[in-house]
């Protein structure tokens, strides 16, 4: 568990991003947390922030500071739209398999059905608003790839959500690089964003067991 934590510190670390690949590296993360199932625990939301106060302070590879922040925003939200397309093609791939597997108590093929009525009704938003909630951002396009989604219609959320995405908080941690409070209390921000993203999610998760106890209990 330790080593968990300290590998999410040095993943939010500007200067240990810096000496290792620098915002190569930030495309790199982004591209496995959105894209390899086992990328859910990789913190985008806040290593996108620091890849904003990075760039704020850089002048790679351009001398103009917007230059310089539309390349790597293109880049790293080019990225994001990449992983997607590789979890919605393992779905599209794993989902034959999963349809001809029998019914299990962990499995069952009417939440395929049940997914795909989803996507078909609500999928565009879902792969858009899933860009802004971690873990849910790694295994949305695997579910939309399952549940068979129209390829064209994935393709336009998925490019619109990914830029959205990666621009909104880029730039916040852009323009609040040069903040010396911002530079200073960044582990407790870096807290707070991580906080706040990941507590509707835990929220939801606890809610739903407890109402499911209540249930049995009842």
């Amino acid at each position: 568990m330790n080593t968990i934590i300290e590998a999410l510190q040095l993943l939010t670390n500007p200067e240990w991003i810096m000496e290792h690949g620098g915002l190569y590296f930030v495309i790199l993360i982004i591209f496995i947390e959105t894209g390899l199932f086992f990328g859910f625990f990789l913190p985008g939301d806040s290593l996108l922030f620091v890849a904003g106060l990075i760039i704020a302070n850089s002048l790679a590879p351009f001398t103009n500071n917007v230059v310089n922040l539309i390349f790597w925003m293109l880049l790293i939200g080019t990225s994001g739209v990449l992983g997607n397309f590789t979890g919605y093609w393992f779905g599209l791939k794993s989902g034959s398999y999963l349809m001809k597997r029998k019914d299990t108590w962990l499995f069952k093929k009417k939440y395929i059905y049940q997914a795909k009525e989803f996507y078909d009704k609500k999928g565009g938003i879902a792969i858009v608003l899933a860009r802004f909630l971690p873990i849910i951002r790694t295994f949305a396009p695997i579910i939309a790839g399952v549940a068979r989604m129209k390829p064209g219609k994935f393709t336009f959320f998925n490019i619109t959500g990914s830029y959205l995405w990666v621009f909104s908080i880029v730039i916040a941690g852009y323009l609040l690089g040069e903040n010396a409070w911002v530079k200073n209390n960044l582990e407790t921000i870096i807290i707070g964003i991580i906080l706040i993203t990941t507590g509707p999610i835990i929220i939801k998760l606890i809610s739903g067991k407890f109402r499911k106890e209540v249930k049995v209990v009842a």
